[in-house]
């Protein structure tokens, strides 16, 4: 699975112009499920997550967790983390696992990280999608479950 994680200080998902998911403080994950993913790869990718130190403690140094703050999470089906820029200037998607798998994933993915106690809300899958979001820091993480 590939993600990419923004610390925010709200972020928020509209299709057609209403709100489906949201969160303040916390973290937006654009997530991407790869081929060969397995409810393995998003368990380990949820509590690694999870666990991160993203945030400030009270000195200021990214010391603290998204468990240990109590923050939230947005999770977003990004398919477009796939992308093969290899051959011209049209980005490929072929490597992007195929939408019924995706999507069972990027579920199982969101549910992971609320069996982990984190307050989680998702966007809709394979919608045109509108995100907005404060990024807080800015802090950016990108993470690639097959890389070494």
């Amino acid at each position: 699975m590939r993600a990419v994680l923004q610390r925010v200080s709200q972020a928020a998902v509209t299709v057609g112009g209403d709100v489906v998911g949201q969160c303040g403080p916390g973290l937006l994950i654009l997530i991407c499920a790869m081929p060969g993913d397995t409810k393995d790869t998003v368990s380990a990718l949820a509590q690694k997550i999870a666990k991160m130190r993203l945030f400030k403690d009270a000195e200021g140094k990214m010391n603290l967790s998204l468990l240990q703050t109590g923050g939230g999470a947005l999770v977003v089906s990004q398919f477009t983390l796939a992308a093969d820029t290899s051959r011209g200037n049209r980005p490929g998607f072929s490597g992007a696992a195929k939408p019924v798998e995706a999507e069972n994933l990027y579920l199982d993915f969101a549910e992971s990280l609320a069996g982990l106690g984190i307050g989680t809300d998702t966007g809709q899958f394979g919608a045109d999608m509108s995100v907005s979001l404060v990024n807080d820091g800015p802090v950016t993480i990108w993470l690639d479950t097959d890389a070494p």
